[in-house]
């Protein structure tokens, strides 16, 4: 019997990228997706699912508060958090309200295929608290940093992973998202700090403590 999975996410390329990379899990289906908890939690009232990714910032009702929910009304559902906040308190909240599992936003395609099968057969997926507190010190001054470069958190992610010395083909795979877009964000990030080469945005990356 097919694993029924359904994404709560409202970043339509994001999802988009998902749902490709989930149907090519054997025994998978995957329904079409919402884009905040109070659709979720209406698409579960009608129909039976297995598995929910479950994105932590949506509109109208968050993913904490959904997760509340969750755990009254469908406590067999297993869910899959899939967020880009990456913090040690989030997690643990996140874990008490029910969820199977907690996957950053920052995992490759092979990583998300293997914690969704392992939810699905029965376990969980969770990374262990030091793998992503180094995330959770630094959060004030990622935001601090954010303002006054005025760039978005996804352009930071990029940023870290052309330091890292990864391919736009690689990020875009890492990221679900299309060479083109990643390569938009490139133009928008080196536009905003004046940075025209890839040796010069890893420099500022070592610089500000995002390689």
């Amino acid at each position: 019997m097919a694993l029924k999975i359904i994404i709560a996410d409202d970043h339509p390329v994001l999802v988009d990228g998902l749902k490709r990379v989930l149907e090519e899990i054997e025994d998978v289906e995957v329904a079409e997706p919402v884009n905040n908890g109070r659709q979720l939690l209406v698409r579960l009232r009608e129909t039976s699912m297995d598995m929910v990714l479950l994105d932590l910032h949506m509109p109208q009702l968050d993913g904490l508060e959904t997760l509340r929910i969750l755990q009254k009304e469908f406590p067999r559902l297993k869910v899959l958090v899939f967020t880009n906040y990456n913090q040690p308190k989030l997690l643990r909240e996140a874990r008490n309200l029910g969820a199977r599992g907690y996957l950053s936003k920052n995992c490759t395609s092979h990583e998300l295929k293997e914690a969704v099968r392992m939810i699905g057969d029965g376990g969980t997926w969770f990374p262990e608290e030091a793998a992503v507190a180094a995330d959770d010190s630094p959060s004030i001054f990622i935001n601090d940093f954010m303002k006054k470069y005025q760039i978005t958190q996804r352009e930071v992610e990029i940023i870290r992973k052309i330091a890292q010395g990864y391919t736009t083909k690689e990020i875009g795979e890492q990221l679900y998202v299309s060479e083109f877009t990643v390569n938009a964000h490139r133009r928008n990030i080196c536009r905003k700090l004046d940075i025209y080469t890839p040796v010069g945005l890893v420099n500022f990356a070592k610089e500000h403590g995002l390689a």
